[in-house]
C-alpha cells in the first residue's frame, strides 16, 4: 500500500524480528501522516532517496529490538532513516534544522542514522547520541 508518492506501508512496518508487525487501523492514519512529513524531509534533502530503517513498531517488536518502553515508534510518530545520496546523518540533521520543517524530536544517532519524530508536541528538539556511550547530548554534535 502506498502511503505517499515515495513511501509505502511495507517499508514503514518492516522488521527483522520475525514477529507480526501488522498495524491496527488507527495506526494506518498515523502512518499516512508520517509519510506525508517524510515527503517534506525528502524535499529538504534535494529529493534524494530515503531509506527507512525503522518505522512503526508493535509493542512486541519494540521489546524485541530493545526499544525504550515509551518509544514513539509504537505510536507511528517516528521513523529512523538514512539518506546516503545526500550525506551523513550529521549533514541530514543540519539541513533539517535549517529548514522550516516542524518536528518534535530530531536525533543524530551514533553517526549511523537519523531519528525524527512528528509527535504532536512539535518541540523541535535536537539531540545527538554519540558513537560511544548511552548519554544523549542536547544539540547537534559531530563526533
Amino acid at each position: 500500500m502506498r502511503l505517499s508518492p515515495h513511501f509505502n506501508l511495507a517499508e514503514m512496518i518492516a522488521t527483522n524480528t520475525g514477529l507480526d508487525n501488522t498495524p491496527p487501523e488507527y495506526i494506518l492514519d498515523r502512518l499516512f501522516f508520517l509519510a506525508y512529513n517524510m515527503e517534506k524531509v525528502r524535499e529538504v534533502l534535494r529529493n534524494k532517496p530515503i531509506v527507512i530503517t525503522s518505522g512503526w513498531r508493535s509493542k512486541q517488536v519494540n521489546i524485541a529490538v530493545n526499544g525504550v518502553p515509551d518509544s514513539d515508534h509504537q505510536n507511528a510518530y517516528v521513523c529512523d532513516f538514512r539518506c546516503p545520496a545526500f550525506g551523513s546523518p550529521y549533514d541530514i540533521c543540519k539541513e533539517i534544522l535549517l529548514s522550516k520543517i516542524k518536528f518534535d524530536q530530531l536525533i543524530q544517532e551514533r553517526g549511523k542514522w537519523v531519528h525524527i519524530s512528528f509527535a504532536p508536541i512539535m518541540r523541535r528538539q535536537m539531540l545527538t547520541l554519540p558513537k560511544t556511550g548511552s548519554k544523549y547530548l542536547l544539540g547537534l554534535h559531530d563526533d
